[in-house]
């Protein structure tokens, strides 16, 4: 089975348990949009939760990255729910899709800032650096997708599409704050002959934003190369 189908074979299991919540949504009067921006406030709120974990908490203490990771996948679901909403309410509409993908850039933005703002303020100062970056690859994903598709080329593929970036998050957050609970916030790993520690309990949650940086940004450039060769493929047959 393909990485494709799967991944689609998943969103629709996904779907059959979300759908009489949908259902329910619809019922009462729920709008997709309505969907989409209740999305935007719970991001709102994670965004909350990490600053006030920046400001009012010490260095190692870890239960708002916890919570936070929580308020992450909580809105996640989010995500799936307007457009599902759209579909099975019949409200489908041109505006819709594009208010979807405007707040979804505003929800991910607002995320990252809350992230990078709790990272600094406890003087994880290479992290945040990595969380900026795994920010800017994130908008690139899906910028280089809008981008393609304004110009008439499918660009979906790779491994970082905000589904998987939202879950890599929410599930790190969630692991950080419960592996505080269990050992503390002063485990250290260290290697023989290196002067400083290479793994701590906010690793958990950091390397995990590493990997997003990477992985965003080579997500992002492989859609450019695979949109630059459908192009020029357009161009031969023109």
């Amino acid at each position: 089975m393909s990485k494709k189908t799967f991944r689609d074979s998943l969103q629709q299991g996904i779907y059959k348990v979300i759908n009489p919540f949908v259902r329910f949504l619809i019922k009462i009067g729920f709008t997709p949009n309505a969907v989409t921006t209740t999305g935007l406030i719970l991001n709102i709120g994670v965004a909350a939760v990490f600053i006030a974990g920046g400001e009012t908490s010490n260095r190692g203490e870890l239960e708002y990255v916890g919570w936070a990771g929580a308020l992450v996948l909580f809105a996640g679901i989010f995500d799936m729910l307007d457009g599902q909403v759209a579909r099975l309410g019949n409200m489908k509409s041109t505006f819709g899709a594009m208010y979807d993908s405007v707040l979804d850039r505003y929800s991910e933005m607002i995320m990252f800032l809350g992230i990078c703002y709790y990272l600094i303020a406890h003087h994880y100062f290479l992290s945040s650096l990595f969380a900026f970056i795994a920010l800017i690859g994130s908008m690139m994903v899906s910028y280089t997708r809008a981008r393609a598709e304004g110009l008439g080329v499918e660009c979906k593929g790779g491994l970082m599409q905000r589904p998987e970036r939202v879950v890599l998050i929410g599930l790190s957050a969630i692991a950080c704050g419960i592996t505080y609970s269990f050992v503390g916030d002063d485990y250290k790993v260290f290697v023989p002959g290196i002067p400083f520690h290479i793994f701590e309990t906010m690793s958990v949650f950091t390397l995990p934003i590493t990997v997003m940086a990477v992985m965003t940004n080579i997500t992002a450039v492989n859609r450019l190369m695979d949109a630059k060769r459908e192009l020029e493929k357009k161009e031969i047959v023109a």
